[in-house]
């Protein structure tokens, strides 16, 4: 899987699945499209996805909602707070014939897309953030960023990912996005687990995120 984290999570490349309909009949492609349970992000209410996911819970709803762990400060002292890793956005798994179950939960304002269209996200990349953080894989928010050192995470549970590297205080530190939402992460990692991506690998993937995300535009 190809990521990117950043801030306002967007998952680079890879984060967006094809949905092709010119090869089969229209009728056909919608109604695989419709009926086929997969993950979707989705966009909630400002500082609404703590309570979404709660809702989301309650009804039976399978949800991923991203956490973090941080200490704030307040007039009684510091605290360890968990915030959502990608402000503004969860993810839930299910088919689009279903989605009004999504819909009318408060707090909960769409599904994101492409022309109307919600737009699934591959579940590999989404089990892969979910291991990575049930590891205690350090990450946080970053700003949404698509220029740098593109490298590659070959070891651990990220393995696979790709990024763009930053290196501070001797820490090597990896931002993945989520291109659909636009937002990315950073996770820690050791250096000896990444490796830089070759320009050619860099063009056939930035190439087929392209063709992704052109197959996603598409008209019902």
């Amino acid at each position: 899987m190809h990521l990117e984290l950043t801030g306002r999570s967007c998952i680079r490349g890879t984060m967006t699945q094809p949905i092709m309909i010119d090869s089969e009949p229209n009728t056909l492609a919608l109604h695989r499209v419709f009926t086929e349970t997969l993950w979707y992000a989705g966009y909630t209410s400002s500082r609404h996805e703590k309570r979404v996911a709660e809702h989301f819970a309650q009804r039976g709803i399978e949800h991923f909602l991203p956490l973090y762990e941080t200490i704030h400060r307040w007039n009684n002292g510091r605290h360890r707070v968990q915030l959502p890793l990608f402000p503004g956005y969860i993810f839930v798994r299910i088919a689009l014939q279903d989605r009004l179950r999504v819909i009318e939960v408060p707090g909960f304002v769409r599904l994101v897309g492409f022309n109307s269209l919600p737009c699934p996200l591959p579940e590999t990349d989404i089990n892969r953030m979910k291991e990575a953080l049930t590891k205690g894989v350090l990450a946080e928010p970053y700003p949404y960023l698509t220029v740098g050192t593109r490298v590659e995470i070959r070891n651990g549970p990220m393995q696979g990912m790709t990024g763009i590297l930053l290196r501070r205080q001797n820490k090597c530190r990896v931002v993945i996005s989520v291109d659909l939402i636009m937002r990315s992460m950073a996770v820690e990692v050791e250096a000896r687990d990444v490796v830089p991506v070759r320009k050619s690998n860099l063009s056939v993937v930035q190439s087929v995120a392209g063709r992704k995300t052109a197959d996603c535009q598409v008209q019902s």
